[in-house]
């Protein structure tokens, strides 16, 4: 694994990201993206943390996460589980209170989201001080990988409409790989009231909505690795009625 003592490029802005990580039975995808995680922040030598924010999952997830704060240390890894799933912008409020960086990365656990982009994303937001950065997978060189047709024809009607209804000035609000400053995710936070698949897009609208500037970087989307797609007729009413609600109110 990759050492969290090897030597490190020197990065002397002051910066520290923290990579927030909701979990729910990632038993098997957690060692591998917290790897990741220490293997592109080593090589580009910047100051972070991973705080991993379990949800009570059964498959004992939190116990992985024991043993890979063992392996990482205590500076690296924190541990900020809760007892039952409560969703995903609590699970950020939770993990925000116990974040030491000024900018906060947000991703997916399930290795859908590669830490490669990461320098990228920090490069993007210093070229132009951009409150937020977003992956897109719809720009550039950006991609999705891995899904059936059925996914692929979900998540791209879906962004068709809300670039329709919603006009947001960005590419891809459905994705949940993104960095913001620390003050501007606890604005938008404190601002949204959407749960679920919806809450990702809020953000955007919000932050539009606020006169933040947004800055893409294109990347690959590939499906989970191991577990299971959370995604069911359930989540796409939901998305519905959330992007009509927006419609209605913003």
């Amino acid at each position: 694994m990759a050492s969290r003592k090897a030597s490190q490029p020197n990065r002397e802005t002051g910066d520290k990201y923290s990579v927030l990580l909701p979990t729910y039975n990632e038993r098997e995808n957690l060692p591998l993206i917290v790897w990741l995680l220490v293997k592109y922040f080593g090589e580009s030598g910047y100051d972070y943390e991973i705080i991993v924010i379990d949800d009570g999952s059964p498959d004992g997830t939190l116990e992985v996460a024991e043993q890979l704060q063992k392996i990482y240390g205590g500076d690296r890894i924190l541990l900020r589980p809760r007892a039952k799933k409560l969703g995903l912008g609590t699970a950020y409020i939770h993990g925000m209170k116990h974040a030491t960086g000024n900018f906060i990365i947000i991703m997916d656990a399930d290795l859908s989201h590669h830490p490669k982009f990461i320098p990228q994303f920090i490069q993007k937001q210093k070229e132009g001080d951009y409150d937020l950065v977003s992956g897109t997978r719809y720009q550039g060189s950006g991609g999705v990988y891995g899904w059936d047709l059925r996914r692929k024809l979900i998540s791209r009607g879906a962004n068709f409409l809300t670039q329709v209804l919603l006009r947001p000035g960005a590419s891809d609000l459905t994705g949940s790989f993104r960095l913001y400053k620390k003050k501007v995710l606890e604005s938008l936070v404190e601002q949204c009231v959407s749960k679920g698949y919806v809450f990702q897009m809020e953000m955007i609208v919000r932050a539009r909505q606020l006169n933040y500037t947004i800055g893409e970087v294109p990347i690959s989307f590939v499906d989970r690795v191991y577990g299971e797609s959370k995604l069911g007729g359930n989540e796409i009413v939901s998305f519905v009625k959330g992007l009509l609600t927006l419609f209605a109110t913003t």
